[in-house]
């Protein structure tokens, strides 16, 4: 069974090869999305929509910064075009991080993880909203970050973990203001995922190894947070909004 057929999505930060963001874009095809794949590298990004479906109208590509308001306004329209207006599902997946003491942190490092973390959840999704409520319905996943629950992680400062703490609360108040338009907004809080997302040149293996204190005994697969993505996008989770889903392999229990 398909649980996508006929719907259509935007992902952002969706063109790394080891990503959560491809990863999820390609569930997502496979079952029966037209995905658009919005990244700041659109050469990337092109190649990444090739591999998943090479059909243009399965599968667009587009550039997008999302720390800026105009150029995701802009892309989501560029969007709409491609699908006659039809925007059924946003995942706010692009993120960036730095790890840095909180003294170390300087004003224009702050301002740049901000920017996008969390400013850019709010510039697509408020982009979006127009053809969601349009049609009465929709569904948008926003990635957080177990650092943001527990204060503190392997892939980033003080300014990561607040920019991702602030985008909880920033999707239970969508949830609350747009769910009576028939819109739901969760979240999804990774634990130790082997992405390179945090480009420190770790190993599956190593990241495998830092996870055998936790009940599962191993890092986690961008398939496993795609996944969740692909639940909270469709109908199986059709009275779940404002939730956070805490993928973590028991790193932490709440």
């Amino acid at each position: 069974m398909k649980l996508l057929e006929g719907k259509v999505a935007i992902i952002s930060g969706a063109s790394h090869p080891k990503g959560i963001g491809k990863a999820t874009a390609r569930i997502f095809v496979e079952h029966g999305a037209r995905v658009a794949i919005l990244d700041l590298d659109e050469p990337l990004a092109q190649e990444a929509a090739r591999e998943i479906d090479p059909d243009p109208a399965r599968v667009l590509a587009l550039r997008c910064d999302v720390s800026d308001m105009a150029q995701c306004s802009a892309a989501v329209n560029q969007v709409a075009e491609w699908s006659s207006g039809q925007i059924d599902i946003l995942v706010n997946n692009a993120a960036i991080t730095q790890k840095a003491a909180f003294q170390e942190i300087s004003e224009a490092d702050f301002n740049r993880v901000a920017s996008v973390n969390f400013n850019g959840v709010f510039f697509l999704s408020k982009a979006v909203m127009p053809f969601m409520i349009a049609r009465s319905s929709g569904s948008i996943v926003c990635i957080s970050s177990l650092s943001a629950q527990n204060g503190g992680g392997i892939f980033g400062g003080a300014h990561y973990c607040g920019a991702k703490a602030g985008v909880l609360g920033m999707m239970r108040a969508m949830a609350k203001e747009f769910g009576p338009s028939g819109i739901r907004v969760n979240a999804i809080a990774p634990g130790l995922i082997t992405t390179d997302f945090s480009r420190t040149g770790r190993s599956d293996e190593s990241k495998d190894e830092a996870a055998r204190d936790w009940p599962l005994k191993r890092a986690g697969r961008p398939q496993e947070i795609a996944n969740g993505c692909l639940f909270l996008a469709s109908e199986l989770s059709s009275y779940v909004t404002g939730t956070t889903l805490d993928i973590n392999g028991g790193a932490s229990m709440n």
